[in-house]
């Protein structure tokens, strides 16, 4: 299997499931060799930049949908409860964003999709942002319909997020208010407008290795633009809140391996990196195929403070991707 493996950093063609797989099973004295085989297809194929973003949350709380691992559910018996924010904490989140050196700035709605009152609100947002802040906007607002992609893409919105969160075949056990093939056609009609696509989900929520294979090869059908890789975080109250945290070699095997499945695509940290892999991990992480990282808190998660992530990119010369280079 290592000449399949070297073949992804002579050619950039990413592996297919079975080579996935293989990946995913490396044997842990095995295992740094992969890392470095990832990293070098990242450095290859990506270059040494990291891109830095943040998020806030325009609307907390109160969704409808049931994804058993969100404490943002309002079917769940979860601390969280509905708020929206006002268009002035709005930018300046924004402002504090850009502060720490990051490019772009992703606003996110706990909604199954965007109402009217939801799409005024961002039209809203994104221009006061656009006037005060120099920073690139994302959103997250659940599935949408084409009249909202095209609303959207005319706002200047220049990637959305929309994770698949797991494999097909594993989906129905996560979630049961809507399907999994609406996802897929809300990110085809994104990706058919010209935004940018940003699909990824969350590794650890009960699926088998070979599920977790799979999911890697439907994203690099889908083929994003950037991938964020979230390990769960159980949430107290929602119904994935006792399972277990995925281990950090199994995290550290799957950011190798989705790297491999996907040579040229932006990999960036998401949420649960801090429990999973902790400062050692993250570092790891970093020298096995990540190129971006989600700096500061998450939607409901704490996260490490930027300074921490952008002392170690500093101190692994790792340099910050630059605003004018994304525009």
């Amino acid at each position: 299997m290592q000449e399949i493996f070297e073949k992804v950093l002579a050619t950039g063609v990413g592996l297919d499931e079975a080579g996935i797989l293989e990946a995913l099973r490396t044997p842990d004295e095995d295992l740094p060799d992969l890392l470095q085989l990832a990293h070098d297809v990242r450095m290859k194929w990506c270059g040494p930049e990291v891109e830095v973003e943040g998020i806030v949350s325009l609307k907390t709380g109160g969704c409808p949908e049931d994804c058993h691992f969100c404490s943002q559910s309002g079917l769940f018996a979860s601390p969280v409860r509905s708020v929206w924010l006002d268009i002035p904490s709005l930018v300046e989140a924004a402002r504090q964003t850009a502060a720490t050196g990051a490019t772009e700035f992703c606003i996110v709605a706990a909604v199954r999709g965007p109402d009217q009152r939801l799409m005024d609100q961002m039209r809203e947002g994104v221009k006061a942002i656009k006037e005060a802040v120099d920073i690139q906007v994302a959103a997250s607002l659940g599935m949408l319909t084409q009249a909202q992609v095209d609303e959207l893409v005319e706002m200047g919105v220049h990637r959305y997020n929309h994770n698949l969160e797991t494999c097909r075949s594993f989906f129905p056990n996560v979630v049961t208010t809507h399907s999994w093939e609406e996802r897929w056609s809300t990110l085809k009609m994104v990706r058919d407008s010209g935004m940018e696509v940003c699909c990824g989900g969350i590794l650890g929520l009960g699926e088998t290795v070979e599920q977790r294979a799979e999911f890697a090869a439907q994203l690099a059908e889908l083929d994003p633009h950037e991938v964020p890789m979230n390990f769960l975080n159980p949430r107290p109250g929602t119904p994935l809140g006792d399972q277990p945290v995925v281990e950090g070699k199994d995290a550290l095997r799957a950011i190798a391996a989705f790297r491999l499945a996907m040579p040229k695509t932006i990999l960036r940290y998401a949420g649960g990196r801090e429990i999973t892999l902790g400062d050692l991990g993250t570092r790891d992480g970093l020298l096995g195929g990540i190129n971006a990282v989600i700096v500061g808190n998450y939607l409901t998660t704490l996260g490490r403070p930027a300074t921490e992530d952008l002392a170690l990119l500093e101190d692994l010369k790792m340099p910050v991707k630059a605003l004018s280079a994304t525009l």
